[in-house]
């Protein structure tokens, strides 16, 4: 009996910590919800200072997101750059329809050819008179100059693989030359690499103006309430605890800004749509305003919250430090 006793003294005192541990875990829970009620009153309380702050950081928010909307237009330029990227394989002006077409198979059946059409020496003669509209000149050729070509549509569009892939269909038989050109498809993949590389550098400045604006606003906060910061310091009142409401206030202004922004960029869009579709329908081209769909604008909104909360946490922590209880 007296050796159950200890034992039933530390069960009574396990189920007596259990309370404990999670009223301690509902009061920090309900701190948590006091701390956001409490900083977006804050910010309700001074709404032109709280929208001027907003509208900053869209303002640094809206040239990084509109470029990578322009970036997933030429993602998609790219995707239509790979289609069109192809070779003509002319094949020797002795070779026949029949034997065009037995060639055309052998170049259709290399495992680097996702497809590959026959133009007759027939038909290229028609295109090339209705390409420059000479008819009647042209109609009296005694023989067709032009030989039967083949234009082929490689699987793997990348520069160095096509050229591979050109070298190699010349050993076919029957073919007499095939070309290609990757000069103006090498420029566009350097530009939009450019373009990327260039997104990247805006979005870690721009991201970077976002700390210092919110970091510079948390900062004149933390001034303002500099004497009620000693007052819960000298009562014992962690970091952790007077740091809490200066980062939803940060999260909270982060989560403005991507909200104007998103709303900018929206209006934006709705707003060019017209001028530049108009334009692209008189180059012949099918353009139109790239928008934020719904994983976009998560990303806006998050990235933004982050950044908000991310220099909160670097101001209030600096900020912190310099603070000593009198």
């Amino acid at each position: 009996m007296r050796e159950a006793q200890p034992r039933h003294t530390s069960m009574r005192g396990a189920r007596g910590q259990r309370p404990r541990k999670g009223s301690q875990l509902r009061a920090w829970a309900r701190h948590h919800r006091a701390m956001c009620r409490d900083s977006a009153t804050r910010l309700i309380r001074h709404p032109l200072a709280s929208l001027l702050t907003m509208l900053a950081i869209a303002i640094a928010l809206i040239l990084p997101a509109g470029l990578w909307l322009t970036l997933d237009s030429a993602r998609l330029l790219d995707a239509e750059l790979d289609e069109s990227a192809t070779l003509t394989a002319y094949l020797e002006q002795a070779v026949g329809d029949a034997e065009a077409g037995r060639v055309t198979e052998a170049l259709r059946a290399h495992e680097g050819v996702a497809e590959a059409r026959l133009i007759t020496a027939e038909a290229g003669m028609r295109e090339f008179q209705e390409s420059l509209g000479l008819e009647d000149a042209l109609a009296r050729l005694e023989n067709n100059p032009l030989p039967a070509s083949v234009v082929i549509s490689p699987r793997d569009t990348a520069p160095e693989e096509v050229e591979q892939l050109a070298g190699a269909l010349e050993e076919v038989s029957g073919v007499d030359e095939v070309r290609l050109d990757l000069a103006w498809l090498e420029r566009l993949r350097r530009l939009a690499e450019l373009g990327q590389r260039l997104v990247l550098a805006l979005g870690g400045l721009f991201g970077l103006g976002v700390l210092l604006i919110v970091g510079n606003t948390i900062r004149l906060s933390v001034e303002s309430r500099r004497q009620e910061i000693e007052v819960v310091t000298l009562i014992g009142a962690t970091h952790a605890f007077v740091r809490r409401p200066f980062l939803y206030s940060g999260a909270w202004y982060g989560l403005g800004g991507g909200l104007l922004a998103w709303m900018l960029l929206s209006l934006g869009g709705h707003w060019l749509a017209s001028p530049v579709t108009a334009l692209a329908e008189s180059y012949g081209a099918d353009y139109r305003m790239p928008s934020l769909d719904w994983l976009g604008s998560a990303v806006l909104l998050f990235s933004s919250t982050l950044l908000g909360w991310s220099g909160a946490w670097v101001a209030v922590n600096r900020h912190l430090a310099d603070i000593r209880p009198r």
